[in-house]
């Protein structure tokens, strides 16, 4: 399974920078992943266009309006998506102020992390390490057992 991870703008700070280094490693022991900073929401509709090049991306959005799931669920998301699907799955994290309708209305999923608002490079750590744990849980590592 491939796993593009987006987000909308550069990263001010060093640590989040160290912080997503270190969760992409970890991720790469399980997924083929990839973190990647865009200019815009465009650049990123751009990466699931039906004739994107050189492949498309199924699309997941973080949005505070969208599904919550447990780690366990969203595991299960992961395992299922990785079981039945081809093109690469391509998780999102907007600008500050959010995505429009055309991101949300793109996506195979739009996913919310919490009712609580998070800063977006914080939601980026977030779902790294939620994806890193999902990984974990459909291999049986006992990362997930501390919890």
């Amino acid at each position: 399974m491939k796993l593009k991870i987006a987000w909308i703008g550069k990263t001010r700070e060093p640590a989040i920078q160290t912080l997503t280094d270190d969760y992409l490693k970890r991720l790469a022991r399980y997924s083929e992943a990839e973190g990647v900073s865009l200019k815009d929401e465009a650049a990123l509709l751009m990466l699931c266009d039906k004739n994107a090049r050189p492949v498309r991306h199924a699309l997941v959005v973080l949005d505070a309006n969208g599904k919550q799931l447990s780690s366990e669920e969203f595991a299960k998301f992961v395992g299922d998506y990785q079981d039945r699907n081809s093109l690469p799955l391509l998780f999102a994290i907007g600008p500050a102020d959010g995505f429009t309708d055309a991101a949300r209305d793109a996506a195979a999923l739009v996913l919310s992390l919490g009712k609580m608002t998070l800063a977006h490079e914080l939601a980026r750590v977030i779902l790294l390490e939620q994806l890193y744990r999902a990984f974990t849980i459909l291999k049986g590592h006992p990362y997930h057992l501390g919890h």
